[in-house]
């Protein structure tokens, strides 16, 4: 909540704010709905009866779960924010999506399902892109009697939501941390107390205009903190942050700046170089968000004789401020799959090459790689290292310093006796010395690929170094790695398994609105993690993470030719060819068919299948199609002839096509003389 000084209220309430230019899709709901329509395929929204908001009642269901607002057609050519006015009554949720003409889908921007008495204000960043789009706006009020989400205003704005200049009464989402003696008030107006030392308002230079203040006439205890909070940001943004502030008794307080992140973690950005400023000083600060934060500007007091420190005209710029900021660094120069090489991996001089790029055809004995099934992955301990004791280190590029890197990548363990030294990853300094032990693997992984991910930061510039030491070579095995990926930020921030992008679904966290019509005389799908009952069927672990969630059907609980479907949430339809991508497990002697259907009204048409048993790998597929209309797509697996017949899917996308790479086009037929043949 924001706060009022006493002898501002008045005239905050009378004095007419200066008006930012609103652009198409704004709407009051004054006197009509400007161009936002109800979809017809669910409950429709209500304008009130008198006007200045749009409601969602539960009570207008019937049959339908949810209500959909959607905007007129608009562009977005340069970034805006949209600040929305809201309130959830009871019990309820309210989404925003962005819709493209050009994808199956919607991206969810931003989501509230907390109820409140009054109503919220919330601030979510559009960039700028190619082609119309539209917003839409998708509430779920609880089925029951006072259950309700409502919408009071809608403005889209030119600009970063994290830019204020406190003129508006919604303070542009900015929210005061309530402390007891000491927060942040609303300084200006007309209205002043002509004791007071408070400045004039920057933004007009007089005593009409509004900013933020804090000041220490009621702090009681030692470093009493007062803090003001921006919006959270919504998407990747780097650049410049400038604002004004002014700062009294400067002595007696301390003015510092921080980002905040979702996790909480705190990263102080500025304070001031000077004690005290008699006018309005300019601030610029050079910010690189690569994922959602806040913009936390907090003073502390020792004393009530601590003084004031006022701030106005936040904003925001996609340039650096300062020429000597570091470029944007790329850490994607760090990825690797190894279909093509080694990337920019490299191992060291001496010793030979104890890291191998091979490739395994698709068989029932051993797995392939991870990225298509039927790729590269790198191996050490081949039959070209094979002997009594080697120390195998592969290095990867240099990434500079005093950066948080999220290092994600797959390994998979065969054969080993003792696992300790197996494989362990290292971070090096420019002069080749390791300075940490990031992580070593501490389990079995059962021939079965596992994902790890490790959060990292160091002040130097550093590279990271995957380890594999053999002491006994009765005691090893072979080493597979695959799949390498870095991004900036924590892992546990990034997105990542447990949350996939729109479009994605990996049944980490449930199965994604996939349903299915459960028959007497039909099989069913189900979602486990580990490893299928029955033997020499089904996957080990899953594609995901190797210990994670998928789709299978149990062979053993249907008769032969039956079979069953899982059907995805409806998907809008679009103008250009679509993808979809799925990795889907085809072991056992007995394996049926796996064909992908998709449903129009009453119809359906075969898009895609495979018959036989395939590999004992997850493999990869890509099936392009083309859909005008609304349409579902559905994944029907059929039993074989015994009961080694376990069919499994994971990690489907829904993406715009056509698709890049030709496919699963390596097909097995069942026998072969090379079940276990590796390619180097």
């Amino acid at each position: 909540m924001s706060f009022l000084h006493p002898l501002t209220f008045l005239a905050v309430a009378l004095v007419a704010r200066s008006q930012t230019q609103l652009l198409r899709g704004s709407c009051t709901f004054e006197a009509d709905s400007c161009g936002y329509t109800s979809d017809p395929a669910y409950a429709a929204w209500t304008i009130n009866d008198e006007g200045r908001f749009i409601t969602a009642e539960s009570l207008s269901f019937g049959e339908k779960e949810k209500h959909v607002l959607v905007s007129p057609e608009l562009e977005l050519r340069d970034w805006s924010c949209v600040r929305l006015v809201y309130q959830i009554s009871g019990s309820g949720s309210l989404q925003l999506h962005l819709r493209s003409e050009e994808e199956n889908f919607d991206y969810m921007l931003w989501s509230a399902e907390k109820p409140s008495d009054s109503w919220l204000i919330a601030s979510v960043d559009l960039r700028n892109i190619s082609g119309t789009y539209q917003l839409l706006f998708e509430a779920k009020p609880s089925r029951g009697m006072g259950n309700s989400v409502a919408v009071f205003e809608i403005h889209i704005i030119p600009g970063y939501c994290i830019e204020c200049n406190f003129e508006e009464h919604h303070l542009c989402g900015y929210s005061n941390q309530w402390n007891p003696n000491v927060n942040w008030y609303v300084g200006g107006s007309l209205v002043r107390d002509p004791r007071s030392n408070l400045p004039d308002d920057h933004t007009m230079n007089n005593g009409r205009g509004h900013y933020m203040y804090v000041d220490s006439v009621y702090a009681k205890r030692f470093q009493e903190v007062a803090k003001l909070v921006s919006p959270m940001t919504t998407t990747p943004m780097t650049g410049c942050l400038s604002f004004y502030y002014q700062r009294d008794q400067a002595i007696g307080n301390f003015f510092s700046v921080f980002t905040k992140d979702q996790l909480g973690h705190y990263e102080e950005i500025w304070r001031p170089d000077v004690y005290a400023t008699s006018s309005w000083k300019l601030v610029q600060v050079d910010i690189k968000a690569t994922h959602p934060l806040e913009v936390v500007f907090e003073v502390a007091f020792n004393s009530a004789r601590g003084g004031h420190v006022a701030l106005d005209d936040i904003s925001f710029s996609s340039a650096f401020c300062h020429t000597e900021t570091e470029p944007e660094i790329d850490p994607s120069v760090a990825n690797c799959d190894f279909e093509e090489g080694l990337c920019q991996y490299y191992q060291e001089q001496t010793g030979g090459s104890l890291w191998n790029k091979v490739s395994v055809k698709p068989n029932v004995y051993r797995i392939g790689d991870h990225t298509t099934g039927t790729g590269s992955f790198l191996l050490t301990n081949t039959r070209h290292a094979s002997r009594p004791g080697y120390v195998g280190r592969l290095f990867g590029p240099f990434l500079p310093g005093n950066h948080k890197y999220c290092l994600r990548f797959y390994y998979a363990l065969h054969g080993f006796m003792k696992i300790d030294n197996a494989l362990a990853l290292y971070v090096y300094d420019e002069n080749n010395i390791a300075q940490e032990k990031l992580w070593t693997v501490s389990e079995r992984s059962r021939d079965v690929w596992t994902e790890v991910e490790v959060t990292y930061l160091k002040p130097m510039s550093t590279k990271v170094a995957f380890v594999s030491i053999c002491r006994n070579f009765w005691d090893c095995g072979l080493v597979s790695l695959d799949d390498i990926s870095v991004t900036l930020g924590d892992c546990r921030v990034n997105a990542g398994p447990l949350n996939p992008p729109p479009g994605h679904c990996n049944f980490e966290t449930g199965d994604c609105g996939y349903t299915q019509k459960k028959k007497a005389k039909k099989g069913h799908w189900l979602r486990i993690r580990g490893q299928t009952p029955t033997s020499y069927t089904g996957p080990k672990g899953d594609h995901t993470l190797g210990v994670g969630y998928f789709m299978y059907i149990e062979a053993s609980h249907m008769l032969p030719k039956q079979s069953a479907q899982l059907m995805s949430t409806e998907l809008r339809g679009s103008s250009i060819p679509q993808c979809l991508i799925f990795f889907y497990h085809m072991y056992g002697s007995g394996t049926g068919t796996l064909s992908i259907l998709l449903r129009k009204g009453d119809k359906e048409r075969l898009l895609w299948s495979r018959q036989g048993e395939q590999s004992v790998s997850w493999m990869k597929a890509m099936v392009d199609y083309e859909c005008y209309t609304r349409h579902w797509v559905i994944f029907e697996a059929t039993r074989g002839s015994s009961i080694r017949s376990d069919i499994a899917i994971d990690d489907v996308v829904f993406k715009k096509g056509p698709c890049k790479d030709p496919g699963d086009s390596v097909s097995y037929s069942g026998f072969s003389e090379n079940f276990n043949e590796i390619e180097y």
